[in-house]
């Protein structure tokens, strides 16, 4: 019968011919890490084929492109893909330390084979930051800062809430909102329709934050729609969920070429092509994306038509619009009065 010898765990199991390799070491108990779920789509279960090379079998397709992807010479192959046939092989697991091993004790709960940790789903990300804030904050005493940007961000998650979406993530004056995580049949017009609202509701705010501190916000916003592999990142009590993935990169690309072109709200070729019959377009550019050959179109979003009466009517009620409004012209009342004593 075929034999794998395991380093360096020193330890040697009989297995059926054509045996996977990761099966085969699940099924013996060895702590063999595979975060995808043996699909391929991960290198935490490759191993190091010291021996053996010959009674393994050749690369999988998906194997193939995850190995000219990493450059992986031929001795390092996927335990998920690999199959072992007719003698012994001698190979080192790669991803072995401790922490991997409590990963896997975690993961196993009786399956062979564990579910992965994240789910590739095609979502719509959407990027914004504010535009020329560290200048700004400079100017401001830090418990201002603080108050601005929590004035801001509520707006925005507003409007980013309203339309299905989520942040999920704050870097500074910057965040990263995701749409679809539930139900991506619509990401794309709900990305878009946040933006247009976000921009809508800054121009909301904007007077209020001139009358107080004589400085008007402005945003670029980037949104682009791609799979990622969205999972439960961070340390274990503390794990939020995140997409991961080279959607991810660009949207935060198409975000900053708003600098470059002029805009506030660029979306990608793919997500104009889901929101085409709906979006107000003003123009197409081709931009040069950082970390990209060649030139991709972007589309300048200034508009979106209105949703229908009756779901308007229930966001009013849910976001309580009319109360909304009469809070914020009170503090611009306040704010007018506070200069005015502090001109005195």
């Amino acid at each position: 019968m075929p034999q794998i010898h395991y380093l360096p765990d020193d330890r040697t199991i009989e297995i059926d011919d054509d045996d996977i390799i990761l099966e085969a070491s699940l099924r013996a108990g060895i702590p063999h890490t595979h975060i995808c779920g043996g699909s391929a789509r991960c290198s935490t279960c490759r191993v190091l084929i010291v021996e053996g090379l010959e009674f393994c079998s050749p690369r999988t397709s998906p194997e193939e492109d995850l190995a000219k992807k990493l450059r992986l010479e031929p001795e390092i192959r996927l335990a998920c893909q690999t199959q072992v046939a007719g003698g012994k092989v001698i190979l080192r697991r790669l991803a072995i330390d401790s922490e991997d091993l409590e990963s896997f004790n975690d993961q196993m709960a009786g399956k062979s084979i564990s579910p992965p940790v994240g789910q590739e789903k095609k979502i719509a990300i959407l990027f914004a930051d504010i535009r020329g804030f560290t200048a700004f904050a400079e100017s401001l005493l830090p418990y201002d800062v603080i108050y601005i940007l929590n004035r801001y961000f509520q707006k925005m998650g507003y409007a980013i809430n309203r339309n299905g979406g989520m942040i999920n993530n704050y870097m500074g004056d910057g965040f990263m909102a995701l749409f679809g995580l539930e139900n991506s049949d619509k990401a794309a017009e709900q990305a878009v329709r946040a933006g247009v609202e976000m921009l809508e509701e800054l121009e909301k705010l904007n007077p209020y934050f001139e009358t107080l501190y004589r400085h008007r916000l402005r945003i670029g916003i980037g949104i682009h729609c791609g799979w990622v592999v969205v999972g439960n990142l961070g340390a274990s009590k503390s794990q939020t969920v995140t997409a991961i993935g080279d959607a991810v990169n660009f949207a935060s690309r198409i975000e900053a070429a708003n600098k470059q072109v002029g805009t506030s709200l660029l979306i990608s070729e793919e997500t104009y092509q889901e929101v085409k019959e709906l979006a107000i377009v003003n123009q197409c550019v081709s931009v040069q994306i950082p970390g990209k050959s060649g030139e991709y179109p972007l589309y300048e979003v200034v508009g979106m038509p209105p949703l229908p009466v009756e779901i308007e009517a229930v966001s009013e009620v849910r976001e309580g619009s009319i109360w909304q409004n009469f809070v914020n012209k009170l503090l611009a009342l306040y704010a007018v009065v506070y200069n005015w004593i502090r001109e005195i």
